[in-house]
């Protein structure tokens, strides 16, 4: 074959192409079970987080197994469905979020540590401004009561939107309440100015008002979802 054709060009660069191809989706495959271990240990370190246990990806796995004494499953009608370590580890709230609220699984991850007590944990996830964002809130025993929380996003602008993932940001949610006297679930509101002071409040983050009203609105969403649940676990 002439090299110097079109038609020699152009099936050596198809060649190419399918050489290409095929090396790419081999190391995919290769690469696809260390990425889904990390996603899960990342998601456990998450969890962790929201109780204020810090951990690494080398020890994240064994705190988990020693604080994350059990784990449920639960329903909109606050009954438990799975008792199931793994099974509620593995729910997706992104595909739970397109199901109807009467059918959707609706994780709580407990965890126990000699000193703090017993806490649930619950995940929550909403949009920001440019693509998701997620976290999980730790509650009392109460079941009103905030402990703890930990936020996180896929593509918030730095120094803006991003400020939810610091700690200067997850701090004031400690001792918040998402009910109030009577019993009436209240979820936080977002306020510009102060929250301090003000039990069933938080501060937007300067300049990230759209992620602000993002996260308002996946604490909503989320936790009313549990509403009856918390409300019979007191």
């Amino acid at each position: 074959m002439n090299t110097n054709s079109n038609t020699y060009t152009f099936l050596y660069a198809s060649g190419m192409v399918l050489v290409v191809a095929a090396v790419l989706s081999f190391t995919a495959l290769q690469l696809k079970p260390r990425q889904a271990k990390n996603k899960e240990i990342e998601k456990k370190q998450d969890i962790l987080k929201a109780v204020g246990v810090a951990s690494t990806p080398a020890d994240a796995e064994k705190l988990y197994d020693k604080f994350i004494v059990k784990a449920l499953v639960v329903n909109a009608e606050g009954s438990i469905t799975s008792e199931d370590k793994a099974e509620a580890f593995k729910v997706d709230l992104k595909k739970e979020a397109k199901v109807d609220l009467a059918k959707r699984q609706l994780p709580v991850f407990v965890f126990n540590k000699e000193g703090v007590g017993e806490k649930m944990i619950l995940p929550v996830r909403g949009k920001g401004m440019w693509g998701p964002i997620w976290g999980y809130i730790s509650m009392e025993q109460d079941g009103k009561t905030i402990f703890g929380a930990t936020f996180d996003h896929q593509g918030e602008t730095p120094g803006l939107g991003a400020e939810i993932s610091k700690a200067e940001f997850q701090k004031p949610f400690t001792g918040k309440q998402i009910f109030d006297e009577i019993g009436k679930f209240t979820s936080l509101a977002l306020v510009k100015g102060t929250a301090k002071g003000h039990p069933h409040q938080f501060d937007a983050v300067s300049g990230g008002t759209v992620t602000s009203k993002g996260l308002e609105a996946m604490l909503q969403d989320n936790l009313s979802s549990y509403e009856k649940f918390l409300k019979s676990s007191k």
